[in-house]
């Protein structure tokens, strides 16, 4: 296992599952050189103003059950099923889950502040998976080494794994390319023309939402940093699937300003 060449503040939240701050900067989105996908261009600057706390890993089955109830996903054989990131959730599915998640953590507090649950824009989702780099991964641009890095067409063996077996990105995130696709909160446009913020783009009457990362049924290419698609917001597949994001609130209540930092403070 591999740790961030700069370690960040985190917190650990009840499932154990770690969330990594994401400080502001800004980077380009997109296609830069010209050669990429139509849908990646044409390439636009995107300034990150508010940090978030990014999940280190994509949500799991045992994550999923537990506030769900049930569990919705394909690969549920093994001892280790409850490791594999939860799949077969449309976009609907998972605003029930982050609205059921965000009642139950309402009162509790990470790093001495308030906050909620919700999907990454795609601006985030991008600026997170570069981590600072500008290759068609964050290792580089050979398909060779992509193996190392996350789960593709060829090398999962045809199912998802456990999350988090893969070598981490220079922010600590794992998964990032490959395994599942990821949703984000943006609603699809073919292009970046009009250009985009850290805020999700929004299109009046539009069902289709994007998602990013590839899986591990898609070739090297879809699990491009840079490389996107979308799905209708009520899609299920084996190949789908999210991780969050902790926003701390704009206003704290009174009685938490001061408060001492959670438990689960990492560094």
């Amino acid at each position: 296992m591999v740790s961030p060449e700069t370690p960040t503040p985190s917190f650990t939240d009840e499932y154990g599952s770690v969330y990594r701050l994401i400080e502001p900067g800004a980077f380009t989105m997109g296609d830069e050189s010209g050669r990429g996908h139509p849908n990646e261009q044409p390439a636009t600057e995107v300034q990150i103003s508010e940090p978030f706390f990014l999940g280190e890993r994509p949500i799991t089955q045992a994550q999923w059950s537990d506030v769900m109830g049930s569990n919705p996903s394909k690969f549920q054989e093994g001892w280790s099923a409850g490791l594999r990131p939860v799949e077969q959730v449309s976009h609907e599915d998972i605003m029930q889950f982050i609205g059921r998640l965000n009642v139950r953590s309402e009162s509790q507090s990470f790093l001495g502040l308030l906050g909620e649950w919700r999907l990454p824009s795609e601006a985030e989702w991008e600026y997170a998976a570069r981590a600072g780099t500008s290759g068609r991964w964050w290792f580089g641009d050979k398909d060779v080494e992509l193996d190392e890095h996350g789960w593709h067409a060829g090398n999962s063996g045809g199912s998802t794994r456990e999350v988090g077996l893969k070598k981490p990105n220079p922010w600590g995130l794992y998964d990032m390319n490959g395994l599942v696709n990821e949703w984000c909160s943006d609603h699809w446009a073919n292009s970046y023309e009009g250009g985009r913020t850290q805020h999700p783009h929004v299109r009046d009457a539009s069902n289709r939402y994007v998602v990013r990362g590839g899986a591990w049924f898609t070739e090297s290419d879809s699990t491009r940093n840079r490389s996107r698609s979308f799905a209708a917001e009520d899609k299920i597949s084996d190949g789908l699937g999210f991780r969050l994001v902790w926003s701390p609130l704009d206003e704290q209540p009174m009685a938490d300003q001061g408060a001492s930092p959670s438990s689960g403070l990492q560094s």
